[in-house]
């Protein structure tokens, strides 16, 4: 058991590596272990390209066969844009496959271990299961709903503000919490704001680095206030699709669709619909959401229980002022009984900052 904890964390580390490269398809880390030597490792790095068992089966040549196999997800047992991780297995010759977790995928869903078992190979399940499924909360919404895997940050003072009474809200974190952030943005399909966060900050709502794929930038605007110089619109480094209600100004429409942006018309009558903006996005693979916004458009969001993940940057200093936004406005709740609680909480400092990652 200790060996097959410490394989499977490996497995795991190498999955953890790929983070924001593989969607729409999950993270996916394999080990091939023989006599206690590692002789295989693998990765699923992109959608379409081998999967994890595979790459680390080719590494593992001859050497697989009558070796161990750790996959932090249950091997495919179906013809996709690759064959079926199930049968390269037992094609191998590898005579003991250790599973992190299931595959909820309808087309896996068991049948992976179905294939092994029948081929007569020793399966066992559940090792280091919860980290496992850590990985792929996105991926297991999706495939369990139809729309996607939505997480909610904000940045905000000990006293809840996320600007001064003056709009000013630059920079309440560290160095340390925005490079993080970064790197939200970078595993995210989509990013999500207002457009009050457009007007105030003009926004970019892009990756720094310049050589990953970019997050599609989707702004909330119910009546297209969006201002047509805006960063967003005329950067040209990711897709910008504008969301708007059946309210929306005509004029402003067609000088956008001309810019060559798409905007997406939902039926909401004062406010743009973001049910259907999030089944529009899944339509589209797309996996996993950031919402960057401001209070309004945040409590939005969590007063239609859509968010599943709240990330708080808590920095150290108050900023005060009965006018200064908090990062969930709205109508609140009348009853603390009626309080949103999360199911789950981590706590870790991020330089001088205090993250708190809430699943709701």
């Amino acid at each position: 058991m200790k060996d097959d904890v410490f394989y499977m964390k490996l497995a795991i580390a190498n999955a953890k590596a790929m983070k924001g490269q593989t969607s729409p398809n999950p993270l996916v880390g394999a080990v091939v272990v023989k006599k206690g030597e590692i002789v295989g490792i693998g990765a699923h790095m992109k959608a379409g390209e081998p999967h994890a068992e595979i790459h680390a089966l080719q590494m593992a040549g001859d050497k697989a066969k009558g070796a161990h196999m750790y996959v932090t997800l249950e091997p495919c047992s179906h013809h996709g844009k690759t064959g079926p991780c199930s049968e390269a297995i037992i094609k191998s010759g590898v005579k003991r496959v250790v599973i992190a977790t299931g595959d909820p995928n309808p087309l896996v869903a068991g049948k992976g271990v179905t294939m092994l078992k029948q081929a007569g190979i020793e399966v066992e399940e559940g090792i280091c299961k919860r980290e496992a499924d850590s990985l792929n909360l996105p991926f297991f919404h999706s495939i369990q709903s139809d729309l996607p895997y939505v997480i909610l940050k904000t940045a905000i003072s000990l006293d809840g503000k996320i600007a001064t009474a003056h709009q000013e809200s630059k920079w309440i974190t560290g160095t340390e919490a925005r490079n993080e952030v970064q790197q939200l943005r970078q595993e995210a399909d989509a990013v999500i704001t207002g457009v009050e966060t457009i007007i105030q900050d003009d926004a970019g709502l892009i990756v720094k680095d310049s050589f990953v794929t970019q997050p599609i930038r989707v702004i909330l605007d119910s009546t297209l206030r969006i201002p047509l110089h805006a960063k967003c619109l005329n950067d040209h480094m990711a897709e910008t699709i504008i969301c708007t209600s059946n309210k929306y100004d005509q004029k402003k429409y067609h000088q956008l669709v001309q810019k060559g942006h798409q905007v997406f018309v939902t039926s909401g009558e004062n406010r743009t619909d973001l049910h259907a903006v999030l089944r529009m996005l899944k339509r589209r693979s797309v996996m996993s959401v950031l919402v960057e916004a401001g209070g309004s458009v945040s409590a939005s969001f969590l007063e239609a229980s859509l968010v599943n993940e709240v990330i708080i940057y808590m920095a150290p200093l108050l900023i005060g002022g009965k006018d200064a936004p908090t990062f969930f406005e709205g109508e609140g709740t009348k009853t603390l009984k009626e309080a949103i609680r999360p199911v789950d909480m981590d706590y870790s400092m991020v330089g001088k900052d205090l993250k708190m990652t809430m699943r709701l």
